[in-house]
C-alpha cells in the first residue's frame, strides 16, 4: 500500500518568501521564537520537533534581535535543529537562515556539557555552540564537481594542511583519531585561487569553496564505492573528513547518457529496455512475460555513458518486469541490491508492483480515429481560457455517469452525463481548456478500487458545521481513493486508480479516451505535471530513482542531507540526468497522449534554462513527423521564489520575474490577492479586498485597519488590478493612485514588483485555484455576514471578471462558476471525496458540509462555526445557476472582440488604458477602455470597448470626457444576457457619462 502523502502545510513557508501573511501572530515585542529538534523531548515536551513547546525557546533579553537559550540538560549524542516562528512550522528557518530549509546538526559531546542556541532574527541564521563531534562519513560536506575539482568548505586558517582523497569500492572507511582507515588513498591538491569562474558560474552556491585537485585515477570505479575526503594538520593529525556528493563529476563523466534512449523502446518488433546507472556493481532485468511467479533473470550490459541494456524478444510485449540494481549506498556504507521499477516506465502493474514492457503505438491502445485527432484551435496562448479540475472530482459524484465510469478517464467519454453537458456550456460560450489534476502514477492513491476505503458514517447526517464529518473521514484519509497527488512516483504512467483496470497497459488507452471526449468538446487538454519533487528518497520503497543511482537525483543540502522545501524529497533538475527525465517525460505525455500544455508544479524550483530547452524542443514537434503541433503547446507554471534555491541561489530559476521574455506563463499573485483581499496564509481570513468589500462594505473586523487604512490599501490594490488586467506587464505604463505615471514595474506588492512579464502570454490570471479556499468560501469569510445571497453571486462574477476580462490567459479553479465549495478547506488534497465533491446539476450546494479536516483548518475553525451554521449562507438552486449563467455571459465577452486579448505588450500599451486614475478615483470602482481608434483595425464590429467595475455596494458614475460624443451602448451580450441588473447601466453621450448598478462589472460597446 502507497500512503506517502504531500505535506502541504511546508508550503506555508512560500507564503512568508512571497510576502504573505504569517499564519499566526506575533507578541508585540516580535514573534515567539522555539527550536524544535530531535532533543526537545530531553527537556521536557511531550515529543520532538514540536515549534509549540516553549521548552527549547529562545528570548531576546536585551532587544538587540539575537534570541538565545543555554542548557545543560541535553544529553551525549548527534542532534539536529530548526527555528520555527510563532509557535508553529508555518514560518521556519534552517541551515543558513533558509525559509524551510534543511535541518541544523550538532553534537554534544558528554552528558552535562552547556549547549547554547543563538539566534539572529535579521538573518534567521542560528548557530549553536556544542561540543565538537568526531568527523561523520556519511555527511557528505565535500562535492566533487569535475573530474579534477573537489570542492570543499575549509575553515580561514589552514596552513600546512594536506588532503587525500580515500575510496573504498564495497564501503567500510572510517574516521578514527589516528586518521581514515580502510581502502585505498591519492593526494589531492590545494588550488591557491580556488574555484575556477567557469565552475563558479556552474555552482554559485559553491563560490566561496576552496577547490582540490583530483589526480589520475579511475573514477568511474571509484565512483561506485565510497569516496571520502580527509584533511590533515600541519603535524598530520586528522582535522576533518567527509563524504562526498558526487552530481556533478557524474555529469560530466557520463554526459553521452543524455542522447541516450532510456526506458522501452521498439524496433522492428522488438523492445529494448534501457536504464541509466553509472554507480551500479551490476544491473539484471527481472522480466515475468507470463504472471506472477514466473519471474527470471536476464543479463543487462552496461555501455561507457552509464547506461545498462538488453533486447528482447516480440514475446516480451507488456510483459511484466523490474529492474535489480547492485548499488552502493552512502546512507547505508554498504552495497546493496535493490529491485526497482523503472524511472521511464511507460505501463504499469497495479499500484506500481512492476513496470510493463509497453509499445504506445500499438494500435489496441488507441481509440478510434487518434492517429487524425482533431485539436481545438488557439491561435495564441493569449486565448487560453483554463478550467482547472480533478479527475476524480469530476465524476465520482455524478450519477448521470455510467457507474463504472465514475471517477475515471472515461467518464469524459460520456458526452451527456450532467459534467460533460456542464463541460460543453463552459466550451460553447468561450472556455478552451481544461487543466487536470495530476495524472501521472502517483504514490498516494490506492489503485484497486475494492481495496480503497470509505468512512465508516453518514457523513450527510450531521450539522453543518459539526466536527463529526472530518473526525470521521480521518481513519481512512491515507487509505480512500482521493488525493490531489502531487506525490509522484513515475513520472510517465497514467495513474491507475483513474482506469477501470489498474493492472495492465488498459490505463494508456482510457487516457487517451479521455484527450480524444475533452477535444471532441471543444477543450484542450492542460496536465498538471509535478517534476519539483518525489514522495522518498533513500531506501524508501517510494523511492525510485535514489535506489538506482544514490545522491544523484535530489538536491542535497551543504552537509548531503535531501532538501524537502517542496515538502518532499526535492528533485535536483539541474542535474543532467533529472533533466533529461523531466524534458523526456513531458515529450512522451505530447507525442503519445497529445496533451495541449503542461502545468509545472513549483516551476520556481527549475531552472530558467531547462525551461527554455523544453520550450524550444516542443517548438520543433511537428504533426508530419510527431503528430502534433509543438509550437502549440503552451506551458506555465509556479514561478515562487523559495526554499534552498531562493534567489538564484544554486542557478536561475524558473521564477515570475526571470521567465519574462520566455513565453512561459506563470501565476501571478497579485491580482489574486488584490481581488480577493489578503493572502492565503492569514492568521485571520476576514481581511478584504476589491471583490470582498475593502472600505467599500467593511465587515467590522479590526484586521482591516481604519477607513483612512483600508482606503488606502483598496486604492493600492485598484493598482495592482490594473496591472493584471494589462497582462502583469513590467514596462506597462498608467496613472497610480497618486496621480503619477508609473511602470507595472513600480507598483508594490509586499515589496516586489506587482507587474513582471515582458508579454501577456507570461501571466495566468486567476483568483483560486485548488490550493487554498474556493472563491465562493473566500467570499463567504470576508464579506459581511448579512450580505444577501443575491449579493454574494454578484461579487462572485465581480471576481471572475477580473480574470475573463484580463489580456493575459485567464484560469478558473472548476467549480467557481457554480459558487462552489469546499465548507472552508484550506487545503483539501487529502480530505476525501465529502469535502472535494461538485454536483454539476446545480441542485445542491457542498457549503455547510461540517468543519474541514482539523490538522489545515482548526486553527480557523472559530471564525468559521458562525459561517457554516448560517442557513443564509447556503446558496440555493436559483444562486447557483445565476452564478453559472453569468460566468458564461463573461466568457461569451471575453471572445466577443479580439480587443480583449491583444496578444502584445506593445498593443497593450497603444490600446488599453485606466482613465479614471489618481487620488481622486472611486474607491472600489475600475474602469478600463479597450480602443480600436488607434492603429490598424483589429475588431471588425467595435470601435472601442468601456468596461467599468463596480464592486462597491452602491450605483456608480463614470465620466470619460473624451469619449463624450461617442455612441457607445450595453455589450449586447449583456443586453441579452442573464443579469437584469446590468441591463440598467446607461451611457450619457453628452457627457461620457457610464451609469453601472452596484456589485456589477458592466461592459459598453462602440460599433462601428
Amino acid at each position: 500500500m502507497r500512503s506517502i502523502r504531500r505535506i502541504v502545510a511546508v508550503l506555508a513557508v512560500a507564503g512568508v518568501v512571497l510576502g504573505l501573511a504569517s499564519g499566526v501572530p506575533a507578541v508585540a515585542d516580535g514573534p515567539v521564537v522555539t527550536a524544535p529538534g530531535s532533543f526537545q523531548s530531553e527537556l521536557g515536551c511531550p515529543g520532538d520537533w514540536m515549534p509549540e513547546c516553549r521548552s527549547s525557546e529562545l528570548l531576546d533579553s536585551d532587544g538587540d534581535g539575537v534570541y538565545t537559550f543555554t542548557t545543560t540538560a541535553i544529553p551525549a549524542g548527534s542532534y539536529e535543529v530548526k527555528v520555527a516562528h510563532n509557535l508553529s512550522w508555518a514560518e521556519n528557518y534552517g541551515a543558513g537562515g533558509v525559509p524551510g530549509g534543511a535541518n541544523i546538526p550538532f553534537f554534544v559531546a558528554a552528558n552535562g556539557d552547556r549547549t547554547t542556541f543563538s539566534y539572529v532574527l535579521a538573518t534567521h541564521v542560528l548557530t549553536v555552540e556544542a561540543g565538537v563531534a568526531p568527523p561523520n562519513l556519511k555527511e557528505q560536506r565535500a562535492q566533487w564537481l569535475t573530474p579534477d575539482l573537489v570542492a570543499l568548505d575549509l575553515p580561514a586558517s589552514t596552513a600546512g594542511w594536506t588532503f587525500r582523497l580515500f575510496h573504498a569500492p564495497e564501503g567500510g572507511l572510517a574516521a578514527t583519531s589516528d586518521g581514515v582507515t580502510g581502502g585505498e588513498s591519492v593526494p589531492l591538491t590545494l588550488e591557491p585561487g580556488g574555484l575556477p569562474a567557469e565552475v563558479r558560474q556552474r555552482f554559485p552556491h559553491l563560490a566561496s569553496y576552496e577547490a582540490l585537485r583530483v589526480p589520475a585515477l579511475d573514477r568511474g570505479a571509484v565512483l561506485s564505492g565510497q569516496v571520502v575526503v580527509a584533511a590533515f594538520d600541519s603535524a598530520g593529525k586528522l582535522a576533518d573528513a567527509t563524504g562526498v556528493q558526487t552530481a556533478g563529476v557524474l555529469d560530466e563523466l557520463y554526459a553521452g547518457a543524455s542522447a541516450a534512449n532510456l526506458g522501452p523502446t521498439w524496433q522492428r518488433g522488438r523492445p529494448t529496455l534501457a536504464l541509466w546507472a553509472p554507480t551500479a556493481k551490476t544491473v539484471s532485468l527481472l522480466l515475468d512475460e507470463v504472471g506472477p511467479g514466473a519471474e527470471h533473470r536476464v543479463a543487462m550490459r552496461r555501455d561507457a555513458a552509464g547506461v545498462w541494456r538488453v533486447t528482447g524478444s516480440p514475446s516480451w510485449r507488456n510483459a511484466r518486469y523490474a529492474f535489480e540494481v547492485a548499488v552502493y549506498v552512502p546512507s547505508a556504507d554498504a552495497v546493496i541490491t535493490n529491485v526497482v521499477t523503472d524511472p521511464y516506465s511507460l505501463g504499469l502493474t497495479v499500484n506500481a508492483g512492476r513496470s510493463l514492457v509497453v509499445d504506445l503505438s500499438d494500435d489496441g491502445l488507441k481509440p478510434n480515429g487518434w492517429e487524425h485527432l482533431g485539436k481545438p484551435r488557439l491561435d495564441q496562448p493569449e486565448d487560453s481560457t483554463i478550467y482547472e479540475l480533478h479527475v476524480r472530482d469530476f465524476s465520482i459524484g455524478d450519477t448521470t455517469v455510467p457507474a463504472g465510469h465514475r471517477g475515471t478517464y472515461l467518464a469524459f467519454t460520456d458526452r451527456d452525463s450532467a459534467g460533460m453537458r456542464h463541460l460543453r456550456s463552459l466550451a460553447a460560450a468561450g472556455l478552451n481548456t481544461l487543466h487536470v489534476l495530476p495524472t501521472n502514477d502517483i504514490a498516494s492513491i490506492e489503485e484497486r478500487r475494492a481495496a480503497q476505503q470509505t468512512p465508516a458514517c453518514d457523513l450527510a447526517s450531521f450539522g453543518p458545521a459539526a466536527e463529526e464529518q472530518q473526525a470521521c473521514l480521518a481513519p481512512v484519509r491515507d487509505t480512500d481513493g482521493f488525493n490531489w497527488g502531487y506525490d509522484p512516483l513515475h513520472y510517465t504512467t497514467p495513474e491507475g486508480s483513474y482506469s477501470t483496470n489498474p493492472d495492465g497497459p488498459a490505463r494508456t488507452r482510457e487516457f487517451r479516451e479521455m484527450v480524444k471526449g475533452l477535444n471532441g468538446a471543444g477543450l484542450r487538454v492542460v496536465m498538471d505535471v509535478v517534476y519539483n519533487h518525489t514522495p522518498a528518497a533513500g531506501q524508501n520503497p517510494n523511492s525510485v530513482l535514489d535506489r538506482i543511482v544514490p545522491g544523484y537525483y535530489h538536491r542535497l543540502s551543504a552537509t548531503g542531507q535531501v532538501e524537502t522545501s517542496t515538502c518532499c524529497a526535492n528533485t535536483a533538475t539541474e542535474h543532467r540526468m533529472m533533466g533529461k527525465l523531466m524534458v523526456d517525460s513531458v515529450l512522451t505525455w505530447a507525442r503519445e497522449y497529445k496533451v495541449d500544455g503542461f502545468r509545472f508544479d513549483l516551476m520556481g524550483h527549475q531552472p530558467k534554462a531547462l525551461m527554455q530547452s523544453l520550450r524550444a524542443t516542443l517548438d520543433s514537434l511537428t504533426v508530419r513527423h510527431d503528430g502534433v503541433d509543438g509550437k502549440r503547446i503552451y506551458l506555465y507554471g509556479e514561478g515562487w521564489n523559495f526554499g534552498e534555491v531562493a534567489n538564484d541561489a544554486r542557478f536561475t530559476q524558473a521564477t515570475q520575474a526571470n521567465m519574462a521574455g520566455t513565453g512561459i506563463g506563470t501565476f501571478s499573485d497579485r491580482l489574486r490577492d488584490a481581488v480577493r483581499g489578503g493572502g492565503p496564509f492569514d492568521g485571520n481570513p476576514r481581511i478584504q479586498g476589491f471583490a470582498s468589500g475593502l472600505f467599500t462594505d467593511p465587515n467590522g473586523d479590526p484586521v482591516n485597519g481604519t477607513p483612512d487604512q483600508q482606503r488606502a490599501r483598496l486604492l493600492l490594490y485598484h493598482d495592482q488590478i490594473k496591472v493584471g488586467l494589462a497582462g502583469n506587464l513590467r514596462d506597462y505604463t498608467f496613472t497610480d493612485r497618486t496621480g503619477a505615471t508609473v511602470r507595472g514595474s513600480q507598483v508594490d506588492y509586499n515589496g516586489q514588483p506587482a507587474g513582471y512579464a515582458a508579454d501577456p502570454s507570461e501571466t495566468i490570471t486567476y483568483v483560486d485555484a485548488h490550493d487554498n479556499e474556493t472563491l465562493f468560501d473566500i467570499l463567504q469569510y470576508k464579506l459581511p455576514q448579512p450580505t444577501s445571497m443575491a449579493d454574494r453571486v454578484r461579487m462572485n462574477t465581480v471576481a471572475l471578471a477580473t480574470t475573463a476580462l484580463a489580456q493575459g490567459p485567464s484560469f478558473w479553479h472548476a467549480g467557481n462558476d457554480i459558487l462552489r465549495s469546499k465548507s472552508l478547506d484550506r487545503n483539501s488534497f487529502n480530505s476525501g471525496d465529502w469535502f472535494n465533491r461538485v454536483d454539476w446539476t446545480y441542485r445542491t450546494s457542498t457549503w455547510g458540509s461540517g468543519l474541514p479536516p482539523r490538522g489545515d483548518n482548526e486553527s480557523k475553525w472559530d471564525f468559521m462555526r458562525p459561517l457554516l451554521s448560517d442557513p443564509a449562507l447556503l446558496p440555493p438552486e436559483p444562486a447557483i445557476r445565476a452564478a453559472h449563467d453569468r460566468a458564461l455571459d463573461l466568457l461569451r465577452i471575453r471572445f466577443s472582440s479580439p480587443l480583449f486579448r491583444l496578444g502584445a505588450a506593445g498593443l497593450i500599451q497603444q490600446r488599453v488604458a485606466f482613465p479614471t486614475g489618481g487620488p481622486t478615483q472611486t474607491p472600489g470602482v475600475i474602469v478600463m477602455t479597450l480602443d480600436d481608434r488607434t492603429g490598424p483595425d483589429l475588431d471588425p464590429h467595435y470601435e472601442g470597448l468601456v468596461v467599468v467595475f463596480n464592486a462597491s455596494p452602491s450605483p456608480t458614475t463614470q465620466t470619460l470626457p473624451a469619449l463624450a460624443g461617442s455612441a457607445y451602448t450595453l455589450h449586447p451580450i449583456q443586453v441579452t444576457g442573464s443579469d437584469p441588473a446590468v441591463r440598467t447601466s446607461t451611457y450619457n453621450p453628452a457627457t461620457g457619462a457610464f451609469t453601472v448598478p452596484p456589485r456589477t462589472v458592466a461592459v459598453f460597446a462602440s460599433r462601428r
